[in-house]
Parts: structure tokens; sequence; C-alpha cells
């Protein structure tokens, strides 16, 4: 007996039903990210492996436990990217075009993780990314926020809550995890495993810890302010002031520290209590330093990933549906020798009236089945030709949902009717 093929584990298909939805999130995040200046750039779903181990940090959770790694015929080590910043930046270094530019850039696609899959997260999942080059101060931060804020209200998703912290500088930050590594070591029996592992390689991330049990101790752990160096506390003052300027609330959360070895200063994430567990629906911040890390000239940097499955769910909870697009006219030959007409007929209309949605009939049927299959689709419009219409040079038109009878006309005064109606 044949095994059944099915889909691997957190790798989820998106069927006709559920397309219309992510359809109409791309394209509003498309008209925001137009409107703010960002071109769109797209780069390969697989890099070398040292792309992400140098980028992201080796002793991270993602490049330790979670990448979709492997060696090709060449024996090079290869891997599923599972984040987009660090093959943008190896994409601009590479085609030089970050050679005292500014850019502001965008893309979309699946990411891939080797995680547990549940609710809110998968092992193929879908960002729309944001990076920004080469501009240092705060206001472009601030901007990106902004755009963040103006996508959620042309969304009209509500609830969600801007978090905000800053990692200081490279030098505050030494200090701060020296602190860290001092602090969680004086508790070190009441640390979990992978506390443990982080101590020594990553002790910022212990913050993050969703364990329970953690909690308290993470609490009463020191304070990133207390370390930031004095040009870092003014960037994260400044951007405070701006975003009250303009009128978009935040929360300042000293343990947000980001998953990835690259941030330093601005970190921000967009929450919401209404998916459990996953509520970041968008997170990012600064990372000047990582196109220097890549071999490039010191570029200023920040961006920030808002995740695609965590939205449709929040926008789907909040009541949003989203139809799919149904025929506008349905063509039918009622015998199969009109096949032909039928398809001629389309193209005529297809070029006259570009953008409207026109199905033809094909693979045969009584006019009966034909009826039924048009009206399952949705179509308003059913045009047939037969051998009399043929003989006559017109075609017969009745509308599905209005209820009218048939009426003969021309393809001249079809397309006209049509025409007509694509500027209602």
């Amino acid at each position: 007996m044949a095994t059944t093929l099915q889909s691997i584990r957190g790798m989820n298909d998106l069927l006709p039903s559920e397309t219309p939805l992510w359809q109409a999130l791309e394209a509003a995040s498309r008209a925001v990210l137009r409107a703010y200046g960002f071109e769109e750039v797209r780069f390969p779903l697989l890099e070398q492996t040292a792309v992400f181990a140098r980028s992201i940090g080796e002793h991270t959770d993602i490049v330790e436990k979670e990448m979709y790694t492997f060696e090709d015929r060449n024996g090079d080590s290869l891997s599923l990217r599972p984040e987009g910043t660090a093959g943008c930046v190896r994409a601009m270094l590479e085609h030089g075009l970050l050679r005292g530019q500014t850019q502001r850039l965008w893309y979309m696609g699946p990411m891939f993780r080797h995680e547990r899959p549940q609710k809110g997260r998968y092992r193929q999942f879908h960002q729309i990314g944001v990076e920004a080059f080469g501009m240092a101060g705060p206001d472009i931060d601030a901007e990106l926020i902004l755009m963040t804020a103006r996508l959620w209200r042309q969304l009209e998703l509500k609830g969600l809550t801007l978090q905000i912290n800053s990692l200081g500088s490279s030098v505050a930050r030494a200090k701060y995890r020296a602190e860290l590594v001092r602090y969680f070591s004086s508790h070190e029996k009441a640390l979990d495993a992978d506390s443990h592992r982080r101590l020594t390689a990553n002790p910022l991330r212990i913050l993050d810890s969703k364990n329970p049990a953690m909690a308290d101790l993470i609490a009463a752990a020191p304070a990133f302010a207390d370390y930031l160096d004095a040009e870092s506390a003014a960037h994260f003052e400044s951007l405070q002031s701006l975003l009250k300027d303009a009128g978009v609330p935040c929360e300042v959360n000293p343990r947000l520290v980001r998953g990835l070895d690259y941030y330093g200063l601005t970190v921000f994430e967009w929450v919401t209590r209404d998916l459990g567990a996953q509520g970041a629906v968008c997170a990012g911040g600064r990372y000047d330093g990582l196109v220097e890390l890549f071999g490039g000239p010191p570029t200023p940097a920040v961006g920030f990933a808002l995740g695609m499955e965590r939205l449709i769910a929040l926008w789907q909870g909040q009541g949003q549906k989203a139809e799919a697009d149904t025929p506008a006219v349905y063509l039918m030959p009622v015998e199969p020798e009109c096949v032909g007409a039928i398809l001629k007929l389309a193209e005529q209309l297809r070029d006259a009236c570009p953008g409207l949605q026109i199905e033809t009939h094909c693979g045969g049927g009584s006019l009966k089945s034909q009826f039924k299959r048009a009206d399952r689709v949705g179509a308003k419009l059913a045009v047939m030709v037969g051998g009399e219409e043929q003989k006559s040079g017109k075609v017969t038109l009745k509308d599905l949902r209005s209820g009218a009878g048939q009426q003969s006309m021309s393809p001249a005064a079809l397309i006209d009717l049509l025409k007509q109606s694509q500027k209602l």
C-alpha cells in the first residue's frame, strides 16, 4: 500500500479560500512601503551557512538548534534562510549598493526554522522585512515605527502595543554583559538549562526567557538603562520624543533584548495579548555594526520584520474577511462545436476590458451543468454561444444575480456593457 504523502510538519499549505486575506495584507503592505519611498529587493532562500553564523551569532538558538543546514554536492555548507537581514546585507555588499549611499529596502517571503510547531510559530513562516541603510539618527528609527503604525491603521488592527528599549553602544553592552554574568552566576542554582547555556555565550538572551520560574530572578536583574553611555541615552531619549510628537504611544521595556546578536541601540516590538504566547507580530531595531562585520564599510542600519502568519491570525480574530474574486462573466458553449467561438470571444473581451475576470467553461457538459458551475463560482453574468448565435453573429446574455431574463446582443454591445460595469 502506497504511503500517503503529506506536507512537512510545521510547513503549511495555503488554500484558495485562505489566499485572498494574504493578498490583501500583501497589497496593503506594498502600498504603505511605497508611500515611504521603500524599494523591493529579492534574494535567495539559500545562503552559505557562514552568512548567518557570522551575523546572527554562533551561540544563538537559531544557529545552534534551528537552522536547516546541509552540505551540497560540492561539500559547501548551505542553509535555508532563518531571517532576512543577513541575506539583504550580503546582497547589498555584493552588488556595491552601500558605498556612500542610503538605501530603503523591503522584501517578502518564506523563512525557515526547525522549531517545535505551535500556533503562531511554524517551521516555514513568512515575513515582510524592511531595512534602511546609511542613516544614523533616531529619525529613521522613528519613521520605521510610524510606518508600522500606519499599516496597523490601514488594516484596522486593534490592541497592538509598542514596546521599545535601547541596547546601547557595543562598549555599553560589554559592560552590561559582564554585570549580567556576575549577577546570574551568583544565582546559578536558579537558572534553567537554557539559561546555563546562555550564561557565558549570550547572557542578554536570559532576559528574554519565557520560563515562569525565572521571572522573579530576571525582574531583579540589573537594568540596562544604568549602563547606557551618554550618546546612547541621548539617541533613546530623542526617539521617545519623536514618537511622542507623532502621537505614537510606547512603553519602555527594559527586558526587551531581541534574539539576534547584531542588534544595538534601538530595539522595538509591537505586541498583542490576543495571540497567546506568540504575542510579538513585528520586531526590529538598529544593527549599525553588521555591515562592517560582513567586511563592508561602517554603515548605520535599522530594520524590522513582521510575521505574516501572526498578523493574519490577529486580523481574522478581529473579524477581517477577504472574499475570493469571482468571475464577472462566465462563457458557455451551447454545443461542443462552439468551443472555438467561445475561446475567441473570451480573448476579445479580455483585450477590450483588461482587469475584468472572465472564465470560460472547459471540460464539456450539458448547458444545465454549465449553469450550475457558473453559479458555484459566483459569476455575475453568463454568456452563451450556440449554433443560432453563430448564424446571427450575436451572443445570449443572462444576468445570474438579478433574475432578469435572457437577452440577445452583438459582441460589440456586450463589450460596451462590460466597460460600463467597470466604471461603476
